[in-house]
C-alpha cells in the first residue's frame, strides 16, 4: 500500500549566490585598531606576492535571516536522507545512522581536539582507533590494518601501491607484472586504480549466471598478472561461488588478491576475505558501518592486510606498547601517506560506536536482515509484469539487479524515467546501475537492514503504480518528477557533458551560449 501522505517538498530554491544584493552582510567584521595594526603590520605582506588575488573572491552577500531561511527550504527539501522515508540507492547502503552515535561524535571531547596535538593528550581517540583497528581485523581476519584513505576509491589505491612495492620487492616490476584482473560488475574505482598506477587492466565480463566462469579468469591469468580485485558480492548480489579456487590461481601466478569489500552488508560474520583466499581488502565506512554520507557527510576507506603485506602500510600506524598509544612513523617500506593526520575521524568515532553497539552477533543479524529484507523486496518485485531479475543465479544476497528492458520496449519509458517518477512518490533515488550497463534499462535497490517489512511493501508498491503508469499514462512518466524538489530532466542531458555544470561558474558560462 502506498502512503499518499509522502511527498517531497519543492521550493525551487535558487542558489544561495542568486540571494542578497551588493553590500548586504551577515556579520559585520570590527575594524582593527590602530594600535594592534602598528605592531602586527599587514597580515598580507606575510605571503608570497605571487599567491594573492588580483581581485575578490566572489562570495554570496546575504543577511543572515535570508540565509537562515535558504537553508532551512533546503534541508526541508531533503526528505530522501535516513531521517524521513526510505532511500533505496543501490550499492551504496543507504542505512540509517544512529542520532547516540552523532551525539557522541559531537561532544566537545572529539570535535575540539587538533592534529598536532602531543600524543599524551590525544590518548582517548588513539585508543578508540587502535580497537576499531582490532574490530576490522577480527570482522576480516586480517592482521593489520591502517584508517588513513579517506575514502573507498583511496583505499583501492593504497591497496593498488602495496601491490606494485610487493612485487618490486620480489623483483617483478612493471616491465615484468603490469596486469591487474577485475570484473565489469565490481565498483568503477577497481579498474580505476590500477590504471592510475600505471597498470593494464583486464576486465571480464560475465556469463550467463551473472559472474565470469573461473575459464575466464584462468584464460586472463598470466605471468604478468600482479593482482585481482573484485567484489564479492559484487553489484549484482551474486556472491561467486568459485572465488577460492579463483584467488589460487591467482596466487598461483604469483599475483595478489584484493577484495573490495563495499557490499560487506552481505556477510558481515558470515564470511571473511582471508577464508576467501584474498590478501588484503578495504571498507566503505559510510556504507556498511553506518555513518552518514550521500551529502550528509564524509567517507573513510580503512584498509586491511595480511601479515607480510603490513609494512608496507601508509605512515604512520597506530601502536600501543602496553602503556600508551603513540604513531610509528619507523616504516622504511611504506607506501608514503596517503592522507594527512588521523584519518577521517569523525567517521571512524562513529563506525566504532556502531560496532561496539552491535558486537559479533549483532553484526551477524544486520547481515542476516539485510539478506532477509533484499529477499523479500525480491519476492514483491517479480510479481510485477516486465519487472525482472538480471542473470539466472538465483541466490542473492543484499541486492539485486533489475532488468526493466521489457516495460521499456512495450511503453518507450526507461528507467532513468522511471526511477524519477518513483521520487514523486517520497522515496529515495533508486540507483541504476554503474557504467556499463551491461544489464539494459536496470535499477538496483538496496533495502538494508534499516528498513521495515511495511516500508518494502510500500517501495514495491510504488515501483508497481509506476509501471502501471508507464502503460497507461507515459507522458507522465516519461516528464517526472512532478512532486520532487529536484525539476524534469531529460535523461539524455545527463550524459551529455557539454550540457552539465559542476559548478556555478560552468553553470554562467553555459547560459552566455
Amino acid at each position: 500500500m502506498i502512503n499518499d501522505r509522502w511527498r517531497q517538498s519543492k521550493w525551487l530554491e535558487p542558489l544561495v549566490y542568486d540571494l542578497g544584493s551588493p553590500g548586504e552582510r551577515g556579520i559585520i567584521a570590527v575594524e582593527l585598531e590602530e594600535e594592534i595594526r602598528n605592531v602586527v603590520g599587514d597580515p598580507l605582506d606575510l605571503l608570497p606576492k605571487e599567491i594573492l588575488r588580483k581581485t575578490p573572491p566572489h562570495l554570496p552577500e546575504v543577511g543572515q535571516p535570508r540565509l537562515m531561511k535558504h537553508y532551512v527550504r533546503l534541508s526541508q527539501e531533503l526528505t530522501c536522507e535516513d531521517n524521513t522515508t526510505m532511500f533505496p540507492l543501490g550499492t551504496c547502503t543507504m542505512k540509517y545512522n544512529p542520532k547516540s552515535h552523532e551525539r557522541i561524535a559531537e561532544t566537545p571531547r572529539f570535535t575540539e581536539l587538533h592534529p598536532r596535538q602531543d600524543e599524551k593528550t590525544v590518548q582517548g581517540i588513539l585508543e578508540i582507533m587502535y580497537k576499531f583497528q582490532d574490530y576490522l581485523k577480527a570482522i576480516s581476519g586480517f592482521s593489520s590494518v591502517s584508517l588513513q584513505p579517506a575514502c573507498g576509491s583511496q583505499g583501492v589505491f593504497t591497496n593498488m601501491r602495496i601491490i606494485r612495492s610487493y612485487q618490486e620487492d620480489k623483483g617483478f616490476g612493471m616491465d615484468k607484472k603490469d596486469e591487474i584482473i577485475t570484473t565489469v560488475f565490481s565498483h568503477p574505482s577497481n579498474p580505476a586504480t590500477p590504471a592510475m598506477s600505471g597498470y593494464k587492466v583486464i576486465t571480464l565480463y560475465p556469463d550467463e549466471t551473472g559472474f565470469p566462469s573461473v575459464e575466464k579468469f584462468k584464460a586472463a591469468i598470466s605471468e604478468r598478472t600482479a593482482g585481482m580485485i573484485i567484489g564479492c558480492p559484487d553489484d549484482t548480489g551474486i556472491y561467486n561461488p568459485n572465488i577460492m579456487e579463483i584467488t589460487k590461481a591467482v596466487h598461483d601466478a604469483g599475483g595478489l588478491c584484493i577484495l573490495d569489500s563495499a557490499n560487506a552488508n552481505g556477510y558481515f560474520g558470515w564470511a571473511r576475505a582471508k577464508e576467501a583466499g584474498f590478501d588484503m581488502t578495504h571498507w566503505n565506512l559510510h556504507k556498511s558501518f553506518s555513518t552518514p554520507h550521500g551529502g550528509a557527510g564524509p567517507g573513510a576507506g580503512p584498509i586491511a592486510v595480511r601479515e607480510d603485506l603490513a609494512k608496507y602500510l601508509p605512515t604512520p600506524k597506530i601502536n600501543f606498547d602496553g602503556e600508551r598509544y603513540y604513531w610509528d612513523y619507523n616504516l622504511p617500506s611504506s607506501v608514503g601517506v596517503v592522507r594527512p593526520f588521523f584519518g577521517n575521524t569523525g567517521v571512524i568515532l562513529r563506525a566504532f560506536a556502531w560496532v561496539t553497539s552491535l558486537g559479533g552477533e549483532g553484526l551477524r543479524e544486520v547481515t542476516q536482515t539485510a539478506v532477509l529484507n533484499n529477499n523479500y523486496l525480491r519476492m514483491l518485485l517479480e510479481k510485477i509484469p516486465g519487472v525482472q531479475v538480471a542473470y539466472e543465479t538465483k541466490d542473492r544476497l543484499h541486492e539485486i539487479r533489475w532488468n526493466l528492458n521489457q516495460v521499456y520496449a512495450e511503453t518507450g519509458v526507461n528507467s532513468f524515467q522511471m526511477i524519477a517518477r518513483i521520487c514523486d512518490y517520497g522515496v529515495g533515488d533508486t540507483f541504476p546501475s554503474h557504467f556499463p550497463y551491461i544489464v539494459e534499462n536496470p535499477i538496483t535497490p538496496e533495502p538494508t537492514e534499516t528498513y521495515s517489512k511495511e516500508e518494502i511493501e510500500e517501495y514495491a508498491a510504488i515501483v508497481k503504480r509506476v509501471v502501471e503508469e508507464c502503460y497507461e499514462t507515459p507522458e507522465i512518466v516519461m516528464t517526472a518528477p512532478h512532486n520532487s524538489a529536484m525539476p524534469h530532466v531529460p535523461w539524455e542531458t545527463m550524459f551529455d557533458p557539454t550540457q552539465i555544470a559542476p559548478c556555478r561558474t560552468v553553470w554562467l558560462k553555459l547560459q552566455k551560449k
